[in-house]
């Protein structure tokens, strides 16, 4: 007799099985990864704020993190890392640590860091640590390195009011000749009245 093993009919089935199972997995993973895929990113809160060239903006802004300006602004500006990008217009204080002009400014900046670049345009004073300017861009005012530029009382000159007060002093006060006025008033009254008194001498007749 002989009989007819069923082990390779288990080996087949086992087989099947493990390729259906494999199979079902590579589907899934695909499908996941189809919609990482297709689902947008999600930015996170707090990691920027930009400003865009149709804005225009009144008023002070004050920014905790990155920001981007590309639009017009009138009034203090303040981020931590700023770029002030091409067509952006700044009329007023800017005061961050990093500061990249590419736009144009009309006012004080005041930065640890700043840099001049891709046509860049300040007209104003500049309060900086370091200060890049390259030779497309324009700067027109004064610049001052300082350790603390953020702060604004750094930009106050301590030997200003000295050198002004050399230059044109303070007048002295003069003396009171009030008492001396009234002496002499009352020496004139007296000696008048002396004159007038005396009886007339024979030599004035």
């Amino acid at each position: 007799m002989f009989f007819k093993s069923k082990a390779p009919e288990k080996d087949k089935n086992a087989a099947a099985n493990a390729a259906e199972v494999i199979g079902r997995m590579v589907q899934q993973q695909h499908s996941v990864v189809e919609q990482v895929a297709a689902s947008p990113p999600v930015p996170k809160a707090g990691t920027g704020s930009c400003i865009g060239s149709g804005m225009s903006i009144v008023g002070n802004i004050e920014c905790k993190g990155q920001a981007q300006v590309f639009g017009r602004i009138e009034g203090e500006l303040r981020a931590s890392d700023l770029l002030l990008g091409n067509g952006a217009q700044v009329e007023g204080s800017v005061i961050a640590q990093k500061v990249t002009v590419c736009g144009r400014v009309k006012g004080t900046v005041r930065a640890v860091h700043v840099k001049l670049q891709n046509g860049g345009v300040v007209e104003g004073d500049i309060f900086h640590r370091s200060l890049s300017i390259d030779e497309n861009s324009q700067f027109e005012g004064s610049s001052r390195r300082v350790e603390n530029p953020i702060d604004s009382s750094s930009s106050v000159d301590p030997t200003g009011p000295q050198k002004k007060d050399m230059q044109n002093p303070a007048p002295a006060p003069l003396p009171s000749i009030d008492g001396d006025l009234r002496r002499v008033e009352r020496w004139f009254a007296h000696s008048c009245a002396q004159m007038a008194s005396q009886p007339e001498s024979p030599a004035m007749r």
